[in-house]
C-alpha cells in the first residue's frame, strides 16, 4: 500500500480526523541517512505527524517544521512538511542507540530525553509563527497532543507508531491525528475517552491490514465518519546541485578562492536527504567569476 493520508470529519463535523500510512516514507529515511532502529523510530513519528500537521496548512506554499532538541543520545530531530503531503527530516546522530524500555519496546522517549518541541509555521507572513513548548515523554506523540492544547488551545489526540521487522527495515508505520471543535457536546467527548482507552496500537491495527479509513473507523465509527479527502504522501526534498551552489555563491571572494587553490573537488550534504553534491575545481572557478561580473555589474550601476 503506497503511503496517503485521508481527511475526515465526524459526530456532525463535531470531531475533525487525520489518518496515515507511512511506511514508504520512513523506510526512505531510515535507508537514506542509515537510521539505528530506535531513532527510525524516533524519526519516523515525528515525519508521520509532521506530514499529517502540513495537510493543515492553508496555503500551497506553507511550510511546517518540527524541532525536537533533547538531552537524550540523538540531540535533535528535524522534520519540514508542505501541505501536500509531502516531508523530509533528519536526526542529529542517525546511529544513537538505547537499550529497550521495561515493556521491551524501541525507547523513544529515552533516546530523545528531556527537552523541547518547536513548532514553526511559515505562512508568508514577516515573520514565521513558532512556539517552543516543554516535551512531555519524548515518545512525540504526547508530545504533539500537548503541543495542540497549550499552544493552539485545541483538544487533540496524536497517535503514531513505527514498527521494525527482524531485519530493521521499517515493517509499519503510520497514525492518526483527532481534534475536537470548540462546539463538541460532552456526551461525544465522554464516548470517545471511553473509546480510545481500550483502542488497539496504531502498528497493531496496521499488521492486522488496517488502512488510514479503516483505522479512523475503528476509532469513530460509532460517530460517523466521512472522508473528506485522500492525498498520497511521500519523503520529498526539494534540494538540487543549482540550490547547494548558493552555498558556495554566498562565501567571501577569500573562502571560495583558499577552495580553489587546495585544487580538490568540494563536496556538499543536503542534511535532509543526504545526497552529497559535488563541485570540480573549474566548477568553483566558474562561480568566482561569476560573482566577480556581478560584483563589477552593481559598481557600474
Amino acid at each position: 500500500m503506497a503511503d496517503y493520508i485521508v481527511r475526515a470529519t465526524a459526530a456532525n463535523a463535531q470531531i475533525r480526523a487525520f489518518a496515515i500510512t507511512s511506511r514508504d516514507m520512513v523506510e526512505y529515511a531510515r535507508n537514506a541517512h542509515d537510521l539505528s532502529p530506535v531513532v527510525t523510530a524516533a524519526l519516523g513519528r515525528l515525519l508521520t505527524g509532521g506530514v499529517m500537521m502540513g495537510c493543515m496548512l492553508k496555503g500551497e506554499k506553507d511550510l511546517l517544521t518540527l524541532q525536537v532538541k533533547g538531552e537524550g543520545p540523538v540531540h535533535g530531530l528535524m522534520v519540514t512538511a508542505d501541505a501536500n503531503g509531502h516531508g523530509k527530516g533528519y536526526a542529529d546522530c542517525p546511529q544513537a542507540m538505547m537499550p529497550p524500555n521495561s515493556a521491551g519496546k524501541l525507547d523513544v522517549g529515552g533516546v530523545i530525553g528531556k527537552g523541547t518541541l518547536t513548532v514553526i509555521k511559515d505562512m508568508g507572513l514577516k515573520e514565521p509563527y513558532a512556539s517552543t513548548v516543554t516535551l512531555q515523554t519524548g515518545e512525540i506523540g504526547d508530545d504533539l497532543t500537548y503541543y495542540f492544547a497549550a499552544s493552539e488551545q485545541i483538544p487533540s489526540v496524536v497517535a503514531l507508531g513505527v514498527l521494525m521487522d527482524r531485519n530493521n527495515t521499517v515493517k509499519q508505520a503510520g497514525g492518526f491525528i483527532l481534534q475536537l471543535m470548540p462546539f463538541t457536546e460532552e456526551a461525544v467527548i465522554a464516548a470517545l475517552e471511553k473509546k480510545l482507552v481500550g483502542l488497539a496500537p496504531v502498528t497493531t491495527l496496521l499488521e492486522e491490514g488496517k488502512s488510514p479509513e479503516q483505522i479512523l473507523e475503528c476509532v469513530l465509527g460509532e460517530f460517523g465518519v466521512e472522508v473528506t479527502d485522500k492525498i498520497p504522501a511521500a519523503f520529498h526534498c526539494s534540494c538540487s546541485k543549482e540550490r547547494v551552489e548558493k552555498v558556495l555563491i554566498s562565501l567571501n571572494r577569500e573562502e571560495l578562492q583558499e577552495l580553489i587553490d587546495e585544487g580538490k573537488e568540494v563536496e556538499l550534504n543536503c542534511h535532509f536527504c543526504n545526497t552529497d553534491y559535488a563541485f570540480t575545481v573549474e566548477e568553483l572557478k566558474k562561480i568566482q567569476h561569476a560573482r566577480g561580473r556581478q560584483k563589477s555589474g552593481r559598481n557600474r550601476s
